[in-house]
């Protein structure tokens, strides 16, 4: 779209603030401004400071103009409730919505979508996208996502020049750098940076019965050591000015004088109850609130826990509201699940005006939370950080239980960007004066560390971008390779690479400059110092790699006993209690190719033994036979198999022998003699030459190192877009670098495992099987069980289906075979946890019947099962037509009750 002339820019403007009652602020403004010039503009602002009219500019300037607009979100959720407020501002006939499982009025002059929407339409070059004049990347900074962040990049490399931009991110450190990049790539970009709060934001910390205030400025900003030193004294409740820190040392503060002396002990500090926030909360006015648990059980136990207590936040009038909501939400879902789902613990707690909000609720139960909030009936909601993401639920509050989550491997302290994300909610404009974020009282960190994170402003975006099999087949169905390389060097990642590798290149030269130093004093009068130093490093380098050697020789050793094992197979494992014996029930084999058993022990305990836990081949003592019903996952299979155990003898020798260790080989005794009769080996300066040789060493590796990561970094897409390539030409999905009839199959699967899906439709896995199996075979190919824990003797329906995964197993592997061969991450573990719920549920079961043994809740049942009816859609597209019209009926099977609702 052309850019409007001079005198229609402010009519313009004056015309669209007319629909919202208040003027624009500046940023707004100059946000809305580039954009009648005719330029991308990237708006980077704290959540609540009102970005999105920015966003909402775009589309009625389109409507406005007979132009189209595409505003895309991350989730469906967010596309679905962006899809109303624009409905009820701009009039149905002029909004569509397309979010993969819903189609709304697709040819709309502004159309709502999740990302991906957006990235299958360039891929495919889809018609819709005729007209199109302006693009909403809402949440962009979602790009940083390790799984989904690629969408943002791909659809940002890919859309034509004449598309207008309107990147909308929350508050990140480095917004400059991924404006310069947005402006290589969509010819010029505006940045516009809004670091200030419509809403002012103070924080608190809550310890015993009261709360403090973090900062004694008020002002958001990194502490100094005196306000660390002020919010200290007036946490210990300490006047005296001597008083610098609070420590804890055996659950008792304890004041220390500047000199270190401890003075005496100051009140004993304790995590204040639950009930107690709450109530404080309401004494001083700072309800609504949203208090941060991070994890889903969490939610539901502190919103019982407050129920318990007696907790009545709601008026008589509210309460009326607040079951009339309830009661929609019963009509839509089938009265057998509502017990399945705790309906009536739910309800007794919303009429409380408390509730949970979480990934594990069902969509229904969610948006009615959010509904709710939005009302003002609702009080309190506890909530995980996914709240965090666009959904339009502030309050005036927002309570931080922990500072730390975990993080997959550990618990990690939050970074200053997950803080800021968080407490974004606190503080509603036009309504509140001031918002208020509350951190309860952190026994594991002290109070510097706290009020450090607080005031920390430091949170860049971080590429996530890689090539994947289905974006290479689709970037050679219409480019050329070389365009294909030149598009994906364009990218966020590859940008953020090349100026890292500049910066590297200074250091470089740096390094470079004091190694010619530290050279000169590399002489000796005894001999050529530099070729004894040489001996001497060959010498180092030939011991340790004979070391490495013989270390693997006896981790094969390991590897092959393991994988040598049984279900049902007796291990001596010397460091178990009593005799010292498992039973083997489970073998799975990791990422890396080594063998994992899961056993059983004496005192029912399940535990893992793989490479790490053994230094020597396993020792089989004898075998038992496994219950043939139940997983080792319960209670009394386990206490099964330790009866059992009972039987076997514990062998004489409990750990079996280690291979015998070789001494140094020929070439090194060699070199060794070679050292010692070195001239420079008797100069008496030799320590004074050792010396100046490690550290010339040691600014030599790291120069080493700097020179290997610039080669890493530049190009490195480009390189693995190369591997890629190399798999899927060795496989026939691409000739003569275009795709072929399966690589254009290929194209049409977004999935995780889009190749293993790809071969499995292209050797006839899936012909035969009935609409409900092949909601199965989906099921395996998207579901991931939460903790990466492989789902233990998973149930398989049929027979069918037995044969089908048995020999998508067998494809998997010779995938993964084929990726380690071409220096790619291999695909992940398949689980067959989900197949036999989805197959159930396919089948017309109710949730309960559908789920099974499978320990789910309800949230991720419907989420799962969204995403199983995602993959059988796509497969409807790429299969033959008889298999086709079966996984059309298993996608109107799987969407329907409560995943629907």
């Amino acid at each position: 779209m052309s850019p409007a002339p001079d005198e229609d820019r402010g009519s313009a403007v004056a015309r669209f603030q007319e629909g919202y009652g208040f003027p624009l602020d500046r940023f707004q403004q100059q946000a809305v401004s580039a954009l009648l010039r005719g330029a991308s503009v990237l708006v980077a602002a704290p959540t609540g400071a009102g970005k999105t009219v920015v966003g909402e500019f775009a589309c009625w300037y389109a409507i406005d103009r007979g132009g189209k607009c595409f505003y895309t979100t991350p989730i469906k959720a967010l596309s679905n409730q962006k899809y109303r407020d624009l409905v009820e501002r701009h009039g149905a006939a002029n909004v569509g919505l397309l979010t993969g499982d819903r189609s709304i009025n697709g040819e709309a002059p502004v159309v709502v979508m999740t990302t991906e929407v957006l990235r299958n339409m360039l891929y495919e070059r889809s018609s819709t996208l005729v007209g199109l004049r302006y693009v909403v990347l809402d949440e962009v900074h979602y790009l940083a996502d390790r799984e989904r962040g690629a969408v943002w990049e791909e659809v940002l490399i890919q859309l034509s020049e004449a598309v207008q931009v309107a990147a909308l991110s929350a508050t990140v450190s480095n917004a400059e750098e991924f404006g310069d990049w947005l402006a290589s790539v969509r010819d010029g970009c505006e940045v516009i940076i809004e670091e200030r709060r419509p809403v002012p934001l103070r924080h608190h910390y809550f310890v015993n019965d009261r709360i403090y205030p973090t900062f004694t400025t008020g002002r958001r900003k990194s502490p100094t050591a005196e306000q660390q030193e002020r919010a200290a004294q007036a946490l210990a409740g300490v006047p005296n000015p001597e008083v610098v820190m609070l420590e804890r040392r055996s659950g008792r503060g304890h004041r220390v004088s500047s000199k270190g002396r401890r003075v005496r002990a100051g009140p004993r500090l304790r995590w204040p109850a639950r009930w107690q926030v709450v109530e404080e909360l309401r004494s001083r006015g700072w309800l609504p609130a949203i208090v941060f648990v991070f994890s889903r059980a969490g939610c539901e136990g502190a919103v019982e826990e407050l129920v318990r207590a007696g907790l009545k936040l709601a008026s008589k009038q509210e309460r009326r509201e607040l079951d009339a909501i309830a009661e929609a939400v019963a009509t839509d879902i089938p009265s057998r699940d509502l017990d399945v789902l705790g309906y009536s613990a739910w309800r007794q707690a919303l009429l409380h005006g408390i509730a949970a909000h979480h990934a594990g609720l069902v969509p229904a139960f969610k948006e009615a939370v959010e509904v709710a909030f939005q009302r003002g009936l609702l009080k309190l909601v506890v909530a995980t950080e996914t709240l965090a993401l666009g959904i339009n639920m502030p309050a005036r509050t927002v309570v931080i239980e922990r500072l730390e989550k975990w993080d997959g491997e550990q618990h990690a302290l939050l970074t200053p960007g997950e803080y800021t994300q968080l407490t974004g909610r606190a503080g509603r404009r036009g309504i509140d004066d001031i918002g208020h974020a509350v951190v309860l009282y952190q026994r594991d960190l002290d109070f510097p560390t706290v009020a450090g994170l607080v005031g920390t402003r430091t949170y860049p975006l971080r590429s996530s971008f890689e090539p994947s099999y289905n974006m290479a087949v689709n970037l050679l169905r219409y480019r050329s390779r070389a365009d294909a390389e030149t598009l994906l060097g364009a990218s966020f990642a590859q940008f953020q690479a090349d100026r890292a590798v500049a910066g590297t290149g200074k250091e470089l030269a740096r390094l470079d400059d004091a190694m010619r130093g530290y050279s000169q004093h590399l002489r000796c009068d005894r001999g050529d110092w530099t070729e004894y130093a040489a001996l001497r490093r060959e010498l180092s380098q030939r011991e340790k790699r004979e070391a490495r050697e013989r270390a693997a020789t006896a981790g094969d050793a390991v590897r092959t006993g393991l994988a040598s094992l049984l279900p049902g197979d007796v291990l001596a494992l010397p460091w178990l209690p009593r005799r010292g014996l498992a039973a083997v029930v489970t073998l799975r084999e990791t990422k890396r190719g080594d063998v994992l058993a899961q056993v059983v022990t004496e005192d029912r305990r399940l535990e893992r033994v793989g490479t790490r836990e053994l230094d020597a081949p396993p020792l089989i003592a004898g075998r038992v036979e496994l219950p043939t019903h139940g997983n080792a996952r319960q209670r009394e299979y386990r206490e099964v198999v330790a009866s059992r155990l009972r039987s076997v003898e514990p062998p004489l020798e409990v750990q079996p022998p280690l291979p015998v260790q070789q001494g140094p080989s020929e070439e090194v005794e060699e070199l060794r003699r070679r050292v010692r009769a070195h001239p420079c080996h008797d100069c008496p300066d030799r320590s004074d030459h050792e010396r100046w040789q490690h550290r010339f060493d040691e600014v030599a590796r790291d120069a080493e190192r700097m020179r290997r990561d610039i080669q890493r970094r530049t190009g490195s897409l480009v390189r693995q877009f190369d591997r890629i390539l190399h798999v899927l030409t060795d496989l026939g999905y691409v000739v003569d670098e275009q795709p072929t009839e399966v690589g254009t199959t290929l194209a049409g699967i977004y999935a995780e495992a889009d190749l293993c899906i790809a071969e499995s439709v292209r050797r006839g896995v899936l012909d035969g099987l009935g609409a409900a199996e092949l909601a199965g075979v989906a099921a395996f190919f998207a579901y991931e069980p939460r903790g990466g824990e492989a789902t233990p003797d998973p149930e398989i329906p049929t027979a069918g289906l037995s044969s089908a995964l048995n020999e998508i197993e067998g494809l998997a592997d010779h995938l993964r075979r084929r990726e380690r061969q071409a220096d790619l991450e291999p695909l992940r573990d398949l689980d067959a946890g989900f197949v036999a719920p989805a197959y159930r549920w396919a089948n017309g079961a109710g949730l309960d019947d559908a789920l099974g043994s499978l320990e789910l809740s309800g949230g991720d049942f419907v989420r799962v099962t969204k995403q199983v009816a995602d993959l059988v859609g796509q497969l409807r597209d790429v299969t033959t037509e008889e298999t086709s019209t079966r996984a059309r009926h298993a996608v109107d099977a799987l969407r329907r009750g409560i995943v629907e609702a």
